[in-house]
């Protein structure tokens, strides 16, 4: 049994009262190694109890700074009071009815609110789902069934999820596939945010080892996430769709961890003033509740009654949430996420200039890398591993992604005191590792 109060508000800063991990952490870590599976990547020993807005308090007492809002899904902050209400609200009048049989009225008005919103005209049309994988399978089905056409091309270091057919969309790393064959097939990779890339596919591929007029569908992140937070060349994007209108191919754009007001916008994909034919998007829709949602086009979404289902996508509860969530974005957070994303830069910039090891910063509002060198100037891997434990060792939760960075999406309720306390903690390890 857990001593730690509920009732009272955590500190805005971290605060360690055990070494870590704490000792009742550590008998949760081994527990949980005891019965599930070994496929969980877990960077260290955080063992949460509870979380406020971007701090997290563990089962020890110990209250972190959380720069990874739970993998860019806690958009609005942990148990932001507002979503907890609509949860609670909707929790004791309905939890469960599928919308693939039944109607209610929470479903409709999220869908209509997305849709609204989305980079896409205006009467466009919603499919719920649990997670950012199931959108992707969807949107796969939906472009094949639209074009009548099987081929897909996707990038190298592009992630879309785990399951079969997202997986073959998937080139981040190669533990993500291996062993898991044969995939999907007809899915083509090409290298990621660059014309010289888009110049092969359009000058080599197509005239020899692809026929455009089989290709369902192009699928891209507007800024690559696991493959490194990685922001595409200028008119990279806008060259895609002139590739997808040439030659009848769809545009479909992962906004899986992009998307929801991250990186400022509703969409990333607004960044660049291009208008897909299918988005996709999951993790901070409903900050913190398992949705995800595929947006088409009218004319696209047509497939028929039975086609595709799901038992708990849009689920009521979690569609609750998501309109709780949307209002909050809409009401000043995605102009946070701006605004701290540009202080965030700033300060990361600093630490560049201060330490040699250490790139230039790059991303859009709160979705911010850096990479790690070593003396050489090639990518140190380990360097970043290392700076991810010794940040947790000072109370400050980073991840990693791409070849050796480490990625910055906090929630977009982060303030600038919180901003400048994860940088001086920055600068203390890198400090201690001679950087």
């Amino acid at each position: 049994m857990l001593s730690i109060s509920i009732n009272r508000h955590l500190p805005r800063s971290p605060r360690l009262i055990t070494s870590l991990p704490g000792p009742r952490a550590r008998d949760i870590v081994e527990r949980d190694r005891a019965v599930t599976s070994p496929s969980y990547t877990r960077d260290y020993p955080l063992v949460v109890a509870r979380g406020e807005g971007c701090m997290v308090e563990d089962v020890d007492g110990n209250v972190f700074l959380d720069m990874t809002a739970g993998i860019a899904v806690t958009a609005t902050g942990h148990a932001h009071p507002e979503v907890v209400q609509a949860v609670q609200e909707q929790a004791a009048k309905l939890l469960h009815m599928s919308g693939t049989d039944f109607y209610y009225e929470p479903m409709v008005e999220l869908a209509e609110k997305l849709a609204s919103r989305a980079p896409l005209p205006r009467n466009a049309r919603v499919f719920f789902t649990n997670s950012g994988a199931e959108s992707n399978e969807g949107a796969i089905k939906l472009a094949r069934y639209y074009t009548g056409r099987s081929l897909i091309i996707a990038f190298l270091g592009a992630f879309h999820g785990r399951t079969y057919g997202a997986m073959s969309l998937t080139g981040s790393k190669a533990v993500q596939r291996a062993n898991f064959g044969p995939l999907l097939p007809g899915v083509t990779h090409i290298p990621y945010g660059t014309h010289a890339s888009l110049d092969y596919l359009e000058k080599q591929l197509f005239p020899a080892m692809l026929t455009p007029q089989e290709v369902a569908a192009i699928v891209v992140e507007p800024i690559q996430g696991e493959g490194g937070y990685i922001v595409p060349e200028d008119g990279f994007l806008q060259r895609i769709r002139q590739i997808c209108d040439r030659y009848g191919i769809l545009m479909v754009v992962d906004e899986v961890q992009s998307g929801m007001g991250r990186t400022g916008r509703m969409f990333a994909i607004e960044h660049w003033d291009v208008m897909p034919d299918i988005i996709t998007t999951a993790k901070g829709i409903a900050s913190g509740l398992p949705l995800g949602a595929i947006l088409a086009r009218p004319e696209i979404m047509t497939w028929p009654p039975g086609s595709h289902a799901t038992t708990f996508g849009g689920n009521p509860v979690a569609c609750a949430a998501g309109l709780a969530t949307l209002q909050l974005l809409e009401s000043g957070l995605m102009t946070n996420a701006a605004k701290m994303g540009e202080l965030l830069q700033a300060g990361l910039v600093r630490l560049h200039e201060q330490f040699p090891r250490v790139s230039l910063p790059r991303g859009k509002g709160l979705m911010v890398a850096i990479d790690l060198f070593d003396d050489e100037g090639n990518y140190d891997p380990k360097l970043r591993d290392r700076i991810l434990q010794e940040a947790f060792l000072h109370g400050l939760l980073l991840l990693g992604c791409g070849k050796a960075a480490i990625r910055f999406c906090p929630p977009l309720v982060i303030d600038s005191d919180q901003i400048q306390i994860a940088l001086n903690i920055i600068k203390v390890v890198l400090s201690n590792l001679d950087c």
